[in-house]
């Protein structure tokens, strides 16, 4: 059973595609065709430039509607998240002495 669902998780995850794409661009989604469910659930890049949708299956019209769009693979998304584009370092400060 565990390797059943295991095997299913994976084929998922291998049909889960993301697009990139200008923030200046997000009135052309269509939310109802993406796993996201509205522009307040969107992520943005660190300079607030750019964000992405995802989706299961085929490329959604909306999705392809868009003037400029890298799109990308489950993998690809793990290690572009990371970087600076997307990703600021948390700033910790010491705490006052008492």
């Amino acid at each position: 059973m565990r390797l059943e669902r295991d095997s299913q998780s994976k084929e998922l995850k291998m049909n889960k595609m993301y697009a990139i794409f200008n923030v200046s661009e997000i009135d052309k989604i269509d939310f109802n065709q993406v796993l996201e469910t509205s522009v307040d659930t969107l992520r943005k890049s660190v300079d607030g430039k750019k964000t992405f949708v995802k989706w299961m299956g085929e490329v959604p019209s909306s999705v392809e509607s868009l003037a400029f769009k890298e799109y990308l693979t489950p993998e690809e998304m793990v290690l572009l998240m990371p970087t600076a584009e997307w990703h600021s370092p948390i700033l910790l400060t010491e705490s006052p002495a008492k």
